[in-house]
């Protein structure tokens, strides 16, 4: 029987059962995000080139190259990992030990896909997925990342019930992994800190929240929630 049950260590030292999300299931994403894409180039080709005739046409050239290469990352780091197509088939993309996918790992395994595609219609990226045993495209092999079924990662939530409650807030800039390790410690611990110490902290934060003192602590908790996948 294939097993698609992956156990992953998350930075804060939790071990997660992640379930893979296979060729068909990914295909299927892929299809509804083409379709998106498909109906926006056609709004914009019978709109542009008419409205402004040559310099329109030059502009949905540019739409076309700018959706094709950053409509999926924008969705994946802006939207936990997920493309439209992928949050209707349930899936998202993550770095290999569970953390959100960041900038430059989005970016690596998008850019690829040229690669990916070659020589015809995904040809090498379904080869790689078909004998990888974690359904990796070449892109996925070079960024680090994985793609999962969310329902999994998003039981993780549940291991941090101690965490102070705050609305989820995504950091500044993409975070080291002892960067991360160290803010959701930070949240878990504070209640154990006494108040001066846990400023102390806090402060030090400082260019990750733009903050100091009270307003830095529950700012460090907001993005503690993000971090460990409450959205």
């Amino acid at each position: 029987m294939l097993d698609t049950r992956r156990a992953i260590e998350v930075p804060e030292g939790v071990t997660l059962d992640v379930r893979i999300a296979g060729l068909v299931v990914r295909f299927f994403a892929w299809n509804i995000d083409f379709l998106i894409r498909g109906a926006i180039y056609m709004v914009l080709a019978m709109s542009l080139p008419n409205l402004m005739g040559r310099f329109g046409l030059g502009i949905f050239l540019i739409a076309i190259f700018m959706l094709e290469w950053f409509y999926p990352v924008l969705f994946e780091v802006f939207n936990r990992g997920a493309t439209p197509g992928k949050r209707v088939m349930g899936i998202a993309v993550v770095q290999d030990n569970g953390v959100p996918v960041g900038w430059s790992a989005s970016v690596t395994r998008n850019l690829l896909r040229f690669a990916d595609f070659l020589p015809v219609f995904y040809g090498f990226g379904i080869a790689s997925m078909l004998i990888n045993r974690d359904f990796k495209r070449l892109g996925d092999l070079a960024a680090g990342t994985i793609v999962v079924y969310r329902s999994a990662p998003d039981k993780g939530s549940e291991l941090h019930a101690d965490l102070p409650l705050e609305s989820p807030l995504p950091p500044l800039y993409p975070l080291t992994l002892e960067q991360q390790r160290a803010v959701i410690a930070f949240a878990e611990r504070a209640s154990m800190l006494t108040p001066e110490r846990t400023l102390e902290l806090a402060n030090i934060a400082a260019p990750l929240t733009q903050a100091t003192n009270d307003t830095a602590v529950k700012r460090l908790f907001a993005i503690a929630n993000w971090l460990v996948g409450r959205r």
